[in-house]
């Protein structure tokens, strides 16, 4: 069986279009044009179309998980990766597009901080505190405390256009409080004359509960100044300017005290001279400041029993203003009728009224030290005329009081005499 030989194509057509009764230029295929390429929207990006755009349909474009913004040179971060595209590329000439941040966002600053948002905003939020905080720690206000909650408005606020303020901003206190130090009245800020430098009393944790730190203001306080009311001082809200001096508030307890009177002695208004911060009664002058000093015995007593009838002021401080009854009471020996000297302090110390005239040992004869210490009990004991202690006895002791055997012991002794005056010239230390 032979095979079936079919037309050509163009003998197939024709016979196709005589069954029909068309011509051949009906049925024939046009002939081939030539094409030029369509020109990308893109411009010179050069990538795969399936990046962006599907089979299914051309638009709406649709970036698949291929493509990364951040191969073209801007990574997309934050809030900034669910943007739509045409928010930022305006032309669909993707190089047109600018990176920086002022071209998409309106800048509310008008130039003043520059360019450079990203030196306070990020992608995740264009108000991110964070950062805005951490920006703000490196300016003259480092924010603390409840400065860090507060709205960048309350002290940058808004100027003309809706600019915001922040170059060459005040940084002192009363640039933001200057309403609430003018409507401050427990104390009265203005009619105090309070120093508008706020932090010397506020803390920026909290404008209410001020603490005024006196130390620094120049008067520390101390004991019940501590606790007293500010007014009880600062009488009429006055602040400024208030005196020091203890008379200013205390003179009333100068003008009221009475043992000893302040008034009538004439005491001076420096009270810390004997009154402390702690409590006004119980005072204690310091004796030791003046040109007598107490010691021993005198610490203990009263102060009337020196300054008598309540003389304080130019009290005499010779030891006879108040021994002279002592002085004139001493019969062993007798001070009178002997003529001691006024000066007690020769014999006598503050610890012991008992004579201890020590210069006897330097001055005349050894009795506190050598080998008459401890051998006397009085005076008198050597000075057997108490009207004249000139005259001392020394054959009275030892075995001197026996002529015929001190004769003996002296015998061949050049100048020996049995009398005490001759002792003294041989032996003025006493010593064998």
């Amino acid at each position: 069986m032979k095979p079936t030989r079919h037309p050509a194509p163009a003998a197939m057509v024709a016979l196709v279009a005589a069954t029909l009764g068309m011509t051949w230029a009906a049925i024939a295929p046009a002939p081939a044009r030539a094409t030029s390429p369509i020109a990308s929207p893109h411009g010179s990006l050069r990538a795969e179309c399936s990046l962006c755009h599907g089979s299914k349909g051309w638009t709406p474009a649709q970036m698949s998980k291929k493509f990364d913004h951040g191969d073209y040179g801007f990574r997309l971060e934050g809030a900034h990766r669910s943007a739509s595209c045409l928010s930022c590329h305006q032309s669909l000439d993707f190089a047109k597009a600018d990176t920086r941040c002022a071209s998409c966002h309106l800048d509310p600053h008008k130039g003043e901080l520059g360019t450079a948002c990203e030196r306070c905003h990020t992608a995740r939020s264009f108000l991110d505190r964070a950062a805005m905080t951490r920006m703000h720690q490196e300016t003259r206000l480092p924010l603390i405390g409840a400065h860090l909650a507060a709205d960048c408005e309350r002290c940058h606020k808004p100027q003309a256009a809706g600019r915001l303020r922040f170059v060459s901003l005040p940084a002192a206190c009363q640039a933001c409080h200057m309403p609430e130090y003018v409507s401050a009245k427990d104390p009265d800020h203005a009619t105090g004359g309070f120093s508008l430098e706020c932090e010397s009393c506020h803390r920026p944790i909290s404008w209410h509960g001020a603490a005024f730190n006196h130390d620094a203001g120049g008067f520390p306080l101390t004991g019940a100044h501590k606790t007293a009311a500010c007014a009880s001082c600062h009488i009429g809200g006055v602040y400024a300017g208030t005196s020091r001096d203890c008379a200013s508030c205390h003179q009333n307890d100068y003008n009221g005290t009475t043992n000893p009177n302040h008034t009538q002695l004439g005491f001076p208004t420096t009270c810390a001279s004997c009154h402390g911060t702690i409590a006004w009664e119980g005072a204690t002058f310091d004796h030791a400041t003046t040109a007598f000093p107490l010691t021993g015995t005198h610490r203990t007593v009263a102060c009337l029993s020196c300054h008598v009838g309540g003389v304080y002021s130019g009290t005499n401080s010779d030891c006879a203003s108040c021994h002279q009854s002592d002085y004139n009471g001493t019969t062993n020996p007798n001070h009178t009728q002997l003529g001691f000297p006024l000066a007690c302090a020769t014999c006598h110390t503050t610890t012991n009224w008992n004579a201890n005239f020590t210069q006897h040992d330097t001055q005349y004869f050894p009795i506190y030290s050598g080998t008459h210490a401890g051998r006397w009990t009085a005076c008198t004991d050597c000075h057997t005329q108490s009207s004249n202690f000139a005259i001392y006895d020394c054959l009275g002791c030892h075995p001197h009081s026996d002529k015929a055997k001190t004769d003996s012991a002296h015998t061949g002794e050049s100048g020996y005499q049995y009398l005490s005056t001759a002792c003294f010239s041989c032996h003025p230390q006493g010593r064998p």
